[in-house]
């Protein structure tokens, strides 16, 4: 099993604050392999225009290319928020051993929220996970941003 490492984590949290400061929702995410990060991403489903341009994909893609393989074998996932249904997908496809997350995701959590996808033994490939690393820090970051995103309609609505 491997060990939880909060400087990873803080890593992720920086590329959650790259979305926050862009306006995408927070969310932050690096693969770390031989305690290096090989990998790293923040949302970008607005800015792209794109659905799968989630922190966990970018993260994801950037370390196979680092990696040139797309089994992430050894590596482990750190993420500020759990991983979605289509996250918890590609971390499966992508071999990635260990999964490490700040903040459970009740709306669309899919490894403890809603599902336990990661863990389920019925698939081709299971995950260590654990949770809880910087949790309050990555909770905390989605509430401003959905706050801030709320009186921001708000005012907008207001001056219409």
């Amino acid at each position: 099993m491997f060990q939880a490492d909060s400087r990873f984590m803080q890593a992720a949290m920086v590329e959650a604050q790259k979305a926050y400061l862009i306006g995408e929702v927070p969310i932050g995410a690096v693969v770390v392999h031989n305690g290096a990060i090989v990998g790293r991403g923040h949302n970008l489903r607005e800015h792209l225009n794109d659905g799968t341009a989630h922190a966990e994909i970018l993260a994801i893609e950037e370390a196979c290319q680092a990696l040139h393989s797309w089994r992430l074998i050894d590596c482990s996932l750190y993420v500020t928020i759990e991983p979605c249904l289509m996250c918890a997908g590609a971390i499966i496809n992508s071999r990635i051993d260990n999964v490490c997350f700040g903040s459970r995701d009740p709306k669309a959590g899919a490894t403890k929220s809603l599902y336990a996808v990661l863990e389920d033994s019925r698939l081709n490939h299971q995950v260590n996970v654990v949770e809880g690393l910087l949790g309050n820090e990555a909770s905390q970051i989605m509430k401003d941003f959905f706050k801030a995103a709320r009186k921001k309609r708000k005012n907008r609505a207001g001056n219409s």
